[in-house]
């Protein structure tokens, strides 16, 4: 199942960048979803993220005294370009990489499909990305600890259900709608909380705050 995975990143990987090479410098610099990075620094980040290699994330993680944040801003700060233009040229260079830090390789469907919406949602762009890939990050982040940026301990709380695929996670109310929607709610993104309803709304909305 694995070697299925590098297809489909590199396949969202080229998307985003013909999403980003419609976009002006002004776009470029606003707020994206993921809090405090512009549009600019995501593209940066899945640079950074495409170039990590598993010994190269373990020697960061050290140099950054394991403050995984400060690892990922370190990334930013040295991927992110003079120019948009500078970055893009910087993401297809690295768009076809098979590179990984020390994480199942879903991670890599993780980092695309959510990223890609951090950028998307915030500009109003719609994407349309393979269910496979959707559900593979979904069900990677319900089994990852919340320490690592999953939601684990959330669905022992919540039942996730996708109402556009056959997928079910989790353990309490259930939480119902896209499954998109649901990846970026578990992932902390509150503009996907309208996309759903249930019973479990209520711990899901803490869960974000």
């Amino acid at each position: 199942m694995n070697n299925d995975i590098w297809p489909m990143v590199h396949t969202e990987r080229a998307a985003l960048i013909d999403d980003l090479a419609h976009l002006d410098d002004e776009r470029w610099g606003q707020p994206s979803l993921c809090e405090g990075w512009t549009v600019h620094d995501v593209a940066a980040h899945l640079v950074h993220s495409a170039r990590t290699t598993r010994l190269g994330f373990v020697v960061g993680l050290v140099r950054e005294r394991f403050d995984f944040d400060r690892q990922n801003a370190r990334g930013v700060e040295r991927e992110r370009g003079a120019s948009p233009q500078e970055t893009l040229q910087r993401l297809r260079q690295v768009a076809s990489r098979r590179s990984t830090p020390p994480a199942p390789l879903d991670s890599r469907l993780v980092e695309e499909v959510v990223h890609g919406e951090d950028i998307r949602r915030a500009l109003g762009l719609t994407h349309s990305y393979p269910p496979e890939a959707v559900t593979r990050a979904l069900r990677l982040q319900a089994r990852t600890p919340a320490s690592f940026g999953g939601a684990k301990e959330l669905t022992a709380r919540v039942r996730l259900t996708a109402v556009d695929t056959d997928l079910s996670i989790g353990d309490g109310p259930e939480v119902r709608g896209p499954a998109l929607s649901l990846l970026l709610a578990v992932s902390g993104r509150r503009v996907a909380l309208e996309d759903l309803d249930g019973p479990g709304i209520a711990t899901l909305v803490t869960s974000c705050r």
